[in-house]
Order: C-alpha cells, then structure tokens, then sequence
C-alpha cells in the first residue's frame, strides 16, 4: 500500500497524517458491510485481545474494553459515511496494539467535531483521541485509513 500523493490530502484539525507505526505486524482483518456486523467485531476482536470469548454483559479490562469502543466508533463512522467494505485490521507492535480502519471513500476525510452538540453524534475521532495513546489518518490510493494505538499493557 502506497500513500496517496499529498497534493490533494490535508490534515485534518488535530489529527496527524501519518500511517500507523511500520514495525505493527497484522493479527487479525474483519470486513464490515453493515452496522449488523459490528457486534461480530467486538466479540471477536475481544477474543483476538485476550484469547476469550465475550460473554453478553461482560466487562473488558481497561485496554480491550477501550479498544473494542474505538474500534465500534471507527467501524460505525465508515459504515455510516465511508464507501464499503468497512476493513478493521488489528496490528501489534513489541509495545503497542493499533486498530486501522478504512474505507474505500477518498472524497470525505475524516473529521472532528468538536464544535456539534453532544447529542448531534460525529464524535467518534475525539472519543478515540481520548481513549488512546495517540490516533492518526493515511489515505492510499483505493483507501482512507483511520487508526489509534493503545499500549500493550495497562
């Protein structure tokens, strides 16, 4: 995956341009189509993060449970307003897991908003800038990227 030429890509806001960190090793891929698919995504990306399945109800430890929220925002943001397929890699890295997610829309980058109501929705990248080490965005030339890193250990 080459990036796309930065003539016509921007930062956007607060968040970085950059792809994730290239020493992260690709674990797992799950392919969304619809908002449906979301709740096979959590439960398995749970199990892909701590070697169990999720229980209807169950609690995460701290670093699952914040990734398995960013990654529900993220997916449900490109579902909502990318181009599908929806792809969610989960990458790992000697001190860090990465969640990348993309969309096969290039026209609408990612964007914050900070400035809506709170009841208005679109918060997806502030809830995972807040709840991760740090978030980013690539675009190559078929895919918009949207990724967060969390530590590997709380």
């Amino acid at each position: 995956m080459e990036a796309a030429g930065a003539g016509h890509l921007r930062a956007v806001g607060q968040l970085r341009t950059s792809p994730p960190p290239p020493t992260a090793q690709e674990l797992n891929v799950w392919e969304l189509n619809t908002s449906a698919d979301l709740h096979t995504l959590r439960a398995q990306l749970h199990e892909a993060l701590t070697g169990n399945p999720l229980i209807d109800g169950e609690r995460l430890d701290d670093i699952p449970e914040r990734m398995v929220l960013v990654a529900t925002e993220l997916a449900s943001n490109t579902i909502r307003h990318g181009r599908p397929p929806t792809l969610i890699r989960l990458l790992c890295s000697d001190d860090e897991f990465v969640l990348d997610v993309a969309d096969h829309d290039l026209e609408n980058l990612p964007e914050l908003s900070d400035t809506r109501p709170i009841n208005a929705g679109g918060r997806g990248l502030l809830l995972a800038m807040s709840f991760s080490i740090d978030v980013g965005w690539y675009a190559t030339d078929d895919t918009k990227h949207v990724w967060a890193s969390f530590p590997r250990v709380a």
